[in-house]
């Protein structure tokens, strides 16, 4: 049996093929609705115009209400310029599929909520109502909180961004109470030559309470830091770069470092639900007159006894002649950095669902931005607030995967 020999034909060509790559379908055109905030003091604005200019050279269309940025200095020509269109009417911006708004869902934008909308805003859950969950639950809305948006490293980018404006604020709005013009004590936080300084107390060392003694040691305040963490304490003791006063949160120390402060800075944080109290009514009453309290988890129900939420218009009080500053929205008084901290999470974020297509199946791929979803579709993925309010609670996950 002859043996066939291979032949090679000179035709032959042995160039290799062009490499194919997996290109996932584009969703298309994304139509973005920014309304002008009219709640909670809001002067934010959650896309500036350079991350507009971004979403729309990708090819989505951005609709914004008009003068929506005035209260961050963004002027309208600034959004026409980057390609947005500028809507005089409100309905108007609330008929876009996805609503992005810097201030929680109120009362009044309900009736314009449209069905199967996808919302990203905080929630604000010490004044959030609900018969406002409820009313979303029924239109059948995709809702993203930004306080539990999480990135791929676990953290959560728009907490820790309003974090550190809030803490290195805290310590600029104290020294201004500090002040006689304010029926302060009229001391000078920082001190002077021969003149002992102020004694700032902060409660948390986390962001806001790190960013707090940064800010506290740089203008030559004393200070102190207790928290019942102590990982944070050391991590806050490292960040700053020298040993500070620190202690876990015995209440017995912690009211005599209270009767001789000037300044005592709320900054506990709580993961789910209410912030812890501790600081007693009692404590309060012995703390020095003219001396500044300022909360800043007041959003999540201040761990001061004597704390009420206030307003950016009326910031303060006085409670057994100290100061209160309880405002819950401490970074909307310096909107414009804090627009464009929401902004550099957000946009991104925004051009990644627009590659995949859609927020939905960007879950998919990015598991951690579950845990920002409060409602799935209508129904109420967020197991603290199912108990809050006495709602009934669905397993985000299982929702996807029914879904699929």
């Amino acid at each position: 049996m002859s043996q066939h020999k291979p032949s090679i034909s000179p035709s032959f060509s042995y160039e290799p093929l062009e490499e194919t790559l997996d290109i996932p379908p584009r969703a298309g055109k994304m139509l973005i609705g920014i309304p002008r905030e009219t709640a909670f003091q809001e002067n934010r604005i959650s896309l500036t115009p350079d991350a507009v200019e971004v979403l729309v050279s990708n090819g989505h269309e951005v609709m914004i209400e008009k003068g929506a940025g005035e209260g961050s200095h963004f002027k309208d020509q600034d959004y026409s310029n980057a390609g947005a269109r500028i809507v005089q009417d409100r309905a108007s911006v609330f008929q876009a599929p996805i609503l992005i708004k810097s201030a929680p869902v109120i009362e009044e934008d309900l009736q314009l909520l449209q069905f199967n909308q996808l919302i990203f805003s905080p929630i604000h859950i010490s004044v959030l109502q609900p018969s406002i969950l409820q009313k979303m639950m029924e239109k059948r809305i995709t809702a993203i909180a930004y306080e539990n948006l999480k990135d791929d490293s676990g953290s959560y980018p728009i907490v820790r961004s309003m974090s550190e404006i809030a803490g290195s604020a805290v310590m600029l709005i104290a020294g201004q109470y500090l002040g006689s013009a304010n029926h302060g004590k009229g001391v000078l936080l920082g001190g002077i030559s021969g003149i002992a300084p102020a004694k700032v107390i902060i409660l948390g060392a986390g962001i806001v309470g790190e960013h707090a003694a940064r800010t506290a040691l740089a203008l030559g305040a004393s200070v102190k830091v207790f928290d019942n963490n102590i990982y944070r304490l050391k991590r806050l003791q490292n960040n700053v770069g020298q040993r500070m006063w620190t202690s876990v949160i015995e209440p017995r120390l912690l009211a005599k470092q209270l009767k001789t402060c000037e300044v005592a800075v709320g900054a506990l944080s709580s993961t789910s639900g209410r912030t812890p109290l501790v600081v007693s009514e009692e404590m309060v009453s012995n703390m020095r007159q003219g001396s500044v309290i300022i909360d800043v988890s007041i959003d999540r129900g201040g761990c001061f006894e004597t704390s009420k939420i206030t307003s950016h218009e009326q910031p303060v009080y006085t409670s057994y002649g100290v100061i209160h500053y309880c405002v819950p929205n401490i970074p909307s008084g310096f909107a414009r950095t804090a627009s464009q901290a929401i902004s550099n999470v957000l946009m991104p974020l925004l051009l990644d669902a627009g590659e995949v297509g859609g927020f939905e199946k960007l879950l998919w791929k990015k598991m951690h931005l579950r845990n920002g979803i409060y409602l799935f579709n209508g129904a109420l993925t967020n197991y603290y607030l199912s108990q809050r309010f006495e709602l009934k609670y669905t397993d985000l996950n299982l929702l996807m995967t029914s879904s699929s």
